[in-house]
């Protein structure tokens, strides 16, 4: 009966818990179908009128481009990076790997709105370069390239070493015994680190407001809109569809890096 009590009790925590993480988020699916400017209960009825307003918003496309191509290209550059880093730092002996790994990973720890001030600080005032998405892109490659750096180690931290020893003893060269061996074995990760970065990039809004100039990305035009009342349905839907996407990209992200990985 104890036993059961406790089952119980930690079954509605859980409960609790996930209403508490995901119910103020569940509400904009709801309001994004409701046939009134006024996001108020009780709801007027189901349209779609929100969501064909937005396809036919061509800033908003615009805006959606930009954050488009600026996720592509960081996930790229930072799963690339972070692959390096990684297959660095797993290696058996790496002289200060501590010290470096704690390097790699300081700006997790930096609050990204100090992270968005230096940047800019150090953009228009010590090198003069004009604010565009190539500003906003370099921050978030600045952003995203410990996570993909900790997706990938986890993932190299399982590898088989003697694979790539074999590989090089039956005469290959370093570099196609990376290509042919250690990526093919690191591919779930490769492709966790890229949905990673990717939605991160997507989704972050501070670092592009300080960087961004003129070039608006999609957070940064949601919150312009904001100010007026009859947008706001069309940005709910579009809040929607960013959050049923970030949703399957973290959820696929996550199930890659941890198929075949070792048990320890």
């Amino acid at each position: 009966m104890g036993r059961l009590f406790r089952i119980d009790a930690l079954f509605i925590y859980a409960v609790l818990y996930l209403l508490f993480l995901y119910a103020p988020v569940l509400l904009l699916p709801l309001f994004s179908f409701n046939d009134s400017i006024y996001i108020a209960f009780p709801l007027k009825g189901f349209t779609l009128a929100w969501y064909r307003e937005m396809a036919g918003n061509g800033p908003l496309l615009q805006a959606l481009e930009n954050s488009l191509k600026l996720a592509l290209s960081v996930s790229v550059i930072c799963t690339v990076l972070g692959l390096l880093a990684a297959k660095g730092l797993t290696r058996p002996y790496l002289p200060g790997k501590r010290l470096i790994t704690g390097l790699l990973l300081l700006p997790l720890l930096v609050p990204v709105l100090i992270l968005g001030i230096g940047l800019l600080v150090i953009a228009r005032q010590i090198f003069e370069i004009p604010l565009s998405l190539l500003t906003v892109g370099a921050g978030h490659v600045l952003l995203c390239l410990p996570f993909s750096t900790l997706v990938l180690v986890s993932r190299l931290e399982g590898f088989d070493r003697s694979l790539e020893e074999a590989s090089l003893d039956l005469g290959e060269s370093a570099w196609r015994t990376f290509w042919r061996i250690t990526v093919p074995l690191a591919l779930p990760g490769i492709v966790a680190s890229l949905l990673l970065s990717f939605t991160i990039s997507f989704d972050e809004f501070v670092l592009a407001f300080f960087l961004a100039g003129n070039e608006a990305t999609l957070p940064m035009f949601i919150f312009s809109q904001l100010r007026f009342p009859n947008k706001l349905p069309g940005v709910l839907a579009l809040g929607s569809l960013i959050l049923l996407f970030s949703f399957v990209a973290v959820a696929l992200s996550e199930w890659l890096r941890r198929r075949d990985v070792p048990a320890k």
